[in-house]
């Protein structure tokens, strides 16, 4: 039998959420990483600028990107294991948020043009 799709059974603004850190945990310049835990701390959160959010290499629209500003987001991830966090500064991607397979980065962004 196939693994379940979404097994922890996250809303479509936790996964929006999640996928995105996990692309910003993808990218040197926005986490710094724990080779030993296998831990993303998140150093830069996007902030949205007009209709759009820059998202590593991609432009994400500010609505697929709201979870950021979403105390109760953040909540729900990290009582699933997937984050730890002190909303809104700082957030740290555990190796299973890493490892969750979302499966929505591509329908919610684009490579970035500027």
């Amino acid at each position: 039998m196939p693994p379940r799709k979404n097994p922890l059974k996250l809303n479509k603004l936790q996964l929006r959420t999640l996928a995105l850190m996990q692309e910003l945990a993808r990218h040197p310049d926005t986490s710094s990483h724990d080779a030993q835990t296998g831990e993303s701390l998140l150093t830069v959160l996007p902030h949205p600028h007009g209709d759009h959010v820059h998202v590593g290499g991609l432009v994400v629209s500010a609505r697929d990107a709201s979870g950021f500003q979403n105390e109760a987001v953040w909540i729900a991830l990290q009582r699933k294991g997937l984050i730890r966090a002190a909303f809104p500064r700082a957030v740290t991607l555990t190796a299973q948020g890493k490892a969750y397979d979302t499966g929505l980065l591509d329908p919610v962004a684009q490579p970035s043009d500027h």
